[in-house]
């Protein structure tokens, strides 16, 4: 049997014997072949710089807060968890309502109350009803909670550092600056 080559067309293989040498060729199959790989048609209409600012800041948000989740995560904590135990931090030695808590989330959860049951179970912090009004409850970090959120604090400092020094000082001044403005609009 004489041998074989292949030649490779879009989307197939050729067998052809070598010994075919005559100046006529084989038929190709290309049936297969097909025009898919056209360019797309150009956008009917931009996207409103809105919408694309919109868009980015989600991205860049999801971005920023995958790169702390993987700070976090190794001690246990939740992103809602970490930022319970930084608010309390911040509220010592008097403590926060759980409501003053839930007003202070980035993000907020929506079952703020089950939040605080997990972290008190796993020591982190304490609850306590007021004296005065036994509807008040406030919320303590504990020493434990503390000593967690503390451990944290250098690594945290060591990725924003990193995500953010491509950006000059004054860019990212004037960023913090415009996200302040975004967060905050005045009435018009």
């Amino acid at each position: 049997m004489p041998p074989l080559f292949f030649v490779r067309v879009p989307h197939t293989l050729l067998c052809l014997w070598s010994s075919v040498r005559s100046s006529a060729s084989l038929p190709l199959d290309n049936s297969r072949y097909n025009d898919h790989n056209r360019p797309m048609p150009p956008r009917r209409s931009p996207i409103p710089l809105p919408d694309q600012l919109f868009v980015s800041m989600l991205k860049t948000a999801d971005s920023l807060t995958q790169g702390a989740e993987l700070v976090i995560k190794p001690s246990g904590l939740t992103p809602a968890q970490y930022n319970v135990l930084r608010i309390l931090r911040g509220a010592e030695p008097d403590g926060l309502l759980c409501r003053g808590i839930a007003d202070r989330m980035i993000s907020r959860d929506p079952d703020m109350t089950r939040l605080l049951d997990r972290m008190e179970n796993r020591g982190w912090i304490t609850r306590e009803r007021q004296k005065d009004d036994r509807r008040i409850i406030k919320a303590r970090i504990t020493p434990e909670g503390l000593k967690l959120v503390k451990s944290l604090d250098e690594p945290i400092h060591e990725l924003h550092h990193n995500q953010f020094r491509h950006i000059p000082p004054a860019r990212q001044k004037l960023l913090a600056e415009l996200l302040q403005q975004l967060a905050s609009p005045e009435p018009e």
